[in-house]
């Protein structure tokens, strides 16, 4: 009932590769500019200063990344292997109760936003500006939403889920949702109340909006 694409297995226990020089100074990279965007936007880090913060040179830097922003999608894309795992909590429920398993989904994504909320968010502006970012970011609700559409429709034909809106439509609505709420919740004050709070608000909508139920 898989409603998310397999993980690759080129890096399973028997053909893991260390990692290269390469890898390491990228990963270097990466970092440093996830601890800067803690503080900055994108647009007021230097290239010099990524390059410095990995104990590399500029034009070293640009082997690896052709620019700030390339950095910004590599993070982004890092980050969101880690959220499409979060999502699986419902995607792939099995026999879980469908309550417990969006609470679980929504508690995961949301503790992925505040741990790496700076770049997700710099990410979410940058879509307005970067057309790369755009592009990236369309494919990523789209790959969200169709997951979630295709959940919705396996919900209800065998009978867990009502018939209502068209599954598409619904799934776009409740994705957009989320999005929203986690952009606005994720750099206020961490209040494990509030998280609370806000879990239970869209798992409320959530459980109405496919199961009928609150």
């Amino acid at each position: 009932m898989s409603a998310m694409p397999p993980r690759s297995t080129a890096g399973s226990v028997g053909s893991r590769r260390r990692p290269s020089k390469g890898d390491l100074t990228s990963q270097a990279i990466l970092d440093t500019a996830e601890r800067l965007l803690q503080h900055r936007s994108l647009e007021d880090i230097a290239v010099d200063e990524l390059a410095s913060g990995a104990g590399i040179s500029r034009s070293t830097f640009y082997f690896h990344f052709s620019s700030r922003e390339a950095v910004l999608h590599a993070l982004s894309a890092r980050v969101l292997d880690a959220l499409y795992d979060a999502a699986s909590s419902w995607l792939r429920r099995g026999s879980e109760p469908p309550e417990a398993a969006i609470r679980r989904a929504l508690g995961s994504t949301l503790a992925l936003w505040r741990k790496h909320g700076p770049v997700l968010r710099a990410a979410v502006r940058a879509r307005d500006t970067d057309e790369r970012m755009r592009e990236f970011w369309t494919g990523v609700a789209r790959r969200f939403i169709d997951a979630t559409a295709e959940q919705i429709t396996l919900e209800r034909a065998a009978g867990v889920a009502p018939d209502g809106p068209d599954a598409r439509s619904l799934a776009a609505v409740l994705v957009s949702m989320n999005e929203q709420a986690f952009v606005n919740r994720s750099p206020a004050r961490r209040s494990a109340k509030r998280d609370g709070e806000l879990v239970d608000t869209l798992a409320f909508v959530w459980l109405r909006s496919v199961y009928g139920a609150g």
